[in-house]
């Protein structure tokens, strides 16, 4: 019986190919589309596939047989995905188990995970994430390190050797950082000799587990830490970078604020500041020299900024700054004259010397009748148009204006099945709705046809869903073009393989993939780890 539901569904991938692959064909006639749902309602039920059938069935009573209508492929996209739904989680019995495991709603702890042993790695993510925990699991310590600040991870799992000169560095480096911002880290080591353990106390470690240890335990132990994470966030209304106030902050200062229009018609301003081509300050310099000028940045500010002016880091190299009583006109002049300043300021590291500029989005905030969020999307797509202007200048927008154009993020597909293609684009379509970015989303059934588009070429920022196993090109032929042709901090590069594919992962963990997510998978995890990461890149 399970060969006759594998052909059921392997014919729907095929009549999906027809439609959606094919770039001579745009339109479909509504007979072809009621005859293909009719063929499966009949066959579906006969052979035990019963929620497919049912699914079926309910989308042809919505159906007039005798309609003329031609189905263009966004539409027919969205029309067809119960059913491509049902049939993936249908595929196997596998996947049905595994759906069940793991309901990923609302915002989950992120976990970085760093240890050289991929069979290992994949492991203990398995059993985070049935956790409702996500992880991000890397065998590069180096990429570890640059991920720390794209990621903002809630822990850190490190495995141990003291022998090894990386882990010592990626030790020395969490050291240093987590005087800065409290991110609780856990080392594990299968030594458990005292001067290991003091060693990873002495280099700034929260725990220290030793392996093999008991699973049940172990998630224990790394939820606590977690518990404390959030705690302590909770508390903290101030950057332990900067010594700046942090972006908790603002939304109590910003409601006070905006009690002043009503109160006492008193308009404010508010301001997005952000380090002009920072990325290239961290990959030429170092991190630590970026989280010095930022620093160095935060207390110019905070000197040249009048009393009653309040700084807020709002994340990575953005800052708010808020000033109430202060038109916009006033506003622009002011940050203006103070941004001249800075770009003036000399640096130097490793013998060379450079200047720093920023650019700028600003706007009044005229009433209370918006939300803190539109204002700050009115600001932040001031700031883009900056961005676009050629940097190192503040942009204005009017609270009547509309929202100038957003920061793209693009988020491309490659895989060769068209079911989890059509799934993860549409899924992704309905995320816009609530992201206030924009974002650009395409698929391509292969590798070549991904290289073949001029798609992947922009400035922008991308997050690739990469299948490992397709014809003509396979994914890690991809990502080792990617890290090869590519700024490597512009893509963050997520595989999509078998779970039996150990050697898959592994390999591809070494040629610089950021994480990994094992089919059948469920879309709810999926579309919590795209948000997570969209989250970062504003």
């Amino acid at each position: 019986m399970q060969k006759y539901r594998d052909l059921l569904i392997n014919n729907v991938r095929k009549q999906l190919n027809i439609w959606f692959d094919n770039d001579n064909v745009e339109e479909t006639s509504h007979e072809e589309v009621y005859r293909f749902l009719h063929s499966i309602t009949g066959t579906a039920e006969t052979i035990g596939l019963n929620e497919i059938g049912q699914t079926s069935r309910e989308l042809i009573h919505s159906l007039s047989e005798n309609d003329d209508r031609i189905w263009r492929q966004k539409d027919l996209k969205e029309y067809l995905m119960p059913l491509l739904s049902v049939c993936y989680y249908n595929e196997s019995e596998e996947s049905l188990a595994l759906t069940k495991k793991v309901s990923y709603k609302g915002n989950k702890p992120l976990v970085l995970f760093i240890h050289n042993d991929p069979a290992f790695l994949m492991h203990v993510k398995d059993e985070l994430e049935k956790e409702e925990i996500l992880v991000t699991a890397l065998t590069d310590s180096n990429r570890a390190v640059s991920l720390l600040y794209e990621l903002k991870p809630d822990c850190i799992i490190v495995g141990v050797s003291i022998n090894s000169t990386s882990d010592l560095d990626v030790l020395h480096y969490l050291k240093d950082k987590m005087k800065q911002q409290f991110i609780p880290t856990i080392m594990i080591s299968d030594n458990n000799q005292k001067e290991v353990r003091m060693k990873s106390y002495q280099m700034g470690a929260d725990d220290f587990i030793e392996k093999p240890f008991d699973m049940d335990e172990f998630i224990v132990r790394v939820k606590r830490q977690l518990e404390r994470k959030e705690l302590i966030d909770h508390l903290v209304l101030v950057d332990e970078l900067t010594l700046v106030y942090n972006r908790k902050y603002l939304g109590q200062v910003f409601e006070l604020f905006q009690s002043e229009i009503v109160r006492n018609s008193e308009n404010f301003s508010l301001a997005i500041l952000d380090l002009d081509y920072f990325k290239h300050i961290n990959d030429t310099y170092g991190h630590l020299v970026g989280d010095k000028i930022l620093r160095e940045f935060a207390g110019f500010l905070k000197q040249e900024l009048s009393s009653i002016d309040i700084l807020i880091r709002f994340g990575g190299e953005e800052f708010v700054v808020l000033m109430p009583r202060t038109n916009s006109i006033n506003a622009e002049a002011k940050l203006k004259v103070i941004l001249d300043r800075f770009a003036k300021k000399q640096f130097v590291e490793n013998d060379q010397q450079f200047h720093i500029t920023v650019s700028g989005g600003l706007v009044e905030v005229t009433s209370n009748a918006k939300r803190m969020e539109e204002w700050l999307e009115l600001a932040d797509s001031a700031l883009y148009e900056a961005k676009n202007s050629g940097r190192n200048c503040i942009k204005v927008v009017t609270s009547n204006e509309g929202t100038a154009p957003k920061k793209i993020v693009k988020v491309g597909v490659v895989d060769d099945d068209p079911i989890i293609r059509t799934m993860i684009i549409e899924m992704i379509e309905n995320m816009k709705k609530e992201e206030s970015i924009q974002i650009d989303a395409q698929a391509f059934r292969d590798g070549a046809k991904f290289f073949e588009s001029d798609w992947y070429k922009s400035e922008d920022p991308y997050i690739l869903l990469l299948d490992g196993m397709m014809p003509r090109m396979d994914g890690l032929e991809v990502l080792q073009r990617i890290r090869a042709e590519r700024d490597i901090n512009q893509y963050n590069i997520v595989m999509l393989t078998s779970r039996k594919s150990e050697q898959d992962i592994s390999r591809g963990l070494q040629l610089g993939a950021d994480d990994y997510i094992t089919k059948p998978f469920n879309l709810s995890e999926l579309e919590a780890r795209l948000k997570r990461l969209i989250q970062r890149m504003k």
